[in-house]
């Protein structure tokens, strides 16, 4: 029980057994238990009552703890978040678009805002520019027997049991295309926990000289990279945004030349159009500029005597075919086309030729959360819960089963509408699908075979569509957008 005598503070003594250091900003003492016959608890031991009444400020470089006004400038070199020297690997603004094609968004207004009109004809001309696109596209639901035991422990409750079908279904498409396969770098933008690359790892079993980059712009906890230690595979973790990122500048990549892979689960809007730019631009273009072939293994060939490069096939018999680029294929989910932003997208030159601009775009994205309205009436009850795990999304973590049900300032409640649910939800799949147009026709321009399908059904995770690419003189399965 307090004591009813006060301190010079004026504030009642601590209560027995509670530490004696008074907490300035908070205006009462340290609530931490103390050992017996201790005065303050660990955090404030040998606390002198000078020290005591010193002032702690807010550190400025990260708020969320004080220092002693004293001793601020000793503790800005030390402290953990300053800013830190930048690798070699970061490159300002290397993956991003032009900054001067963004100025017109300022005089933006908001879908809700828009008159009947307005909003009318911007569906039209949705309409015209998505004429003679397949809208229907293929079913690539797929698994593998790495998950196998996964997938059946009774163990895992409905949303690790949703992962578990969209990494399987990922990981049965990287090996549909002969990606699965020894001698390679797989490269996870958006890695999160890096829960994808793990079970590529375990599908490889011990294939030779397999290593991982995970790509991870925020810390993430409970990461599962750290458990491999494995001598046939490396796992080497980046934190970095892949705005800023220069593949052929990290010393693996540079000193292997291994075929890179580069695979995502769920990589938000944007992150999407930055990691096709890494690599199909920044990497690829790079590599092919100073003619390096980036291969495992060269033999020689005894009629010619000339060296002919070849991914040894020890491990699995779907190697990637013979001739080599430095990207060796794509294979990402897609999702959050709301979260997209003109200056990066890569589709711009397939918007212009439609007569399309920023505008268009910046309402299309927009309008591509429609899409997921129509669960909006199963979903209110949870909408709590959905919230909290949104915040999570916002830092960066891979887990994006929510997004869809997002209430927004352009969500279809938030204007008298003139459209049946249902025609909004086909809208919204129509700015999608224009959207992820601009990045086939992109990639097409850069000399692969790109393909979308669904890879998972839309009951297990409303952002269900892949994106797959292989360069142009690979063999594979059929792959028409």
């Amino acid at each position: 029980m307090a004591a009813s005598a006060l301190t010079p503070h004026g504030t009642a003594f601590p209560e027995e057994g509670r530490c004696g250091y008074f907490v300035e900003k908070k205006k009462r003492f340290c609530r931490m238990v103390v050992a017996a016959g201790k005065r303050f608890c660990g955090e404030h031991a040998g606390a002198s009552e000078e020290e005591n009444a010193r002032k702690r400020i807010l550190c400025p470089l990260d708020p969320k703890h004080t220092v002693y006004e004293d001793q601020l400038a000793k503790h800005l070199k030390k402290c953990n978040s300053r800013e830190k020297p930048k690798p070699d690997f970061f490159i300002q603004d290397i993956n991003a678009g032009l900054k001067d094609e963004t100025e017109i968004l300022d005089q933006l207004v908001p879908i809700s805002s828009l008159s009947e009109e307005q909003l009318e004809n911007l569906i039209k001309k949705l309409r015209k520019a998505s004429e003679g696109l397949n809208c229907t596209l293929k079913d690539q639901i797929m698994s593998h027997p790495a998950l196998h035991d996964a997938l059946n422990d009774p163990k895992n409750g409905d949303s690790a049991a949703k992962h578990l079908k969209q990494q399987a279904s990922i990981l049965g498409n990287i090996e549909n295309l002969k990606l699965l396969g020894p001698r390679r770098c797989f490269v996870e933008f958006g890695a999160g926990k890096g829960k994808l690359s793990h079970w590529v790892d375990i599908a490889l079993k011990d294939a030779e000289k397999v290593h991982f980059i995970l790509v991870e712009k925020v810390t993430t906890r409970f990461k599962v990279d750290g458990k491999h230690r494995k001598k046939n595979s490396v796992f080497e973790r980046l934190q970095i945004d892949i705005q800023h990122l220069c593949l052929n500048k990290i010393p693996l990549l540079s000193k292997e030349k291994l075929p890179v892979v580069g695979i995502g689960k769920h990589l938000c809007g944007v992150a999407t159009d930055l990691a096709l730019r890494c690599l199909v631009e920044t990497y690829a273009a790079s590599c092919e500029e100073r003619n390096e072939e980036p291969l495992a293994k060269r033999i020689k060939n005894d009629k010619t005597g000339k060296e002919i490069s070849t991914l040894a096939k020890e491990g699995n018999e779907k190697s990637i075919p013979e001739k080599r680029t430095p990207v060796a294929g794509i294979v990402i989910a897609l999702c959050c086309h709301h979260r997209c932003d003109w200056r990066h997208y890569v589709g711009k030159e397939y918007f212009r030729a439609l007569g399309l601009g920023a505008v268009d775009f910046h309402y299309f994205q927009r309008m591509s959360s429609w899409a997921t309205c129509g669960m909006r009436k199963t979903t209110l009850e949870a909408s709590n819960i959905a919230t909290k795990r949104r915040d999570k999304h916002n830092d960066g973590c891979e887990e994006h089963d929510d997004e869809g049900y997002r209430i927004t300032d352009d969500s279809p409640e938030s204007f008298p509408g003139f459209l049946t649910v249902e025609e909004k939800k086909k809208i919204g799949h129509l700015c999608k699908l224009l959207i992820d147009q601009g990045r086939i026709k992109y990639l097409q321009q850069k000399g692969f075979s790109p393909a979308l399908q669904y890879y998972i059904d839309p009951l297990v995770s409303l952002e269900n569509v892949l994106l797959t690419a292989l360069p142009n003189h690979s063999s594979s399965p059929e792959t028409s957008a």
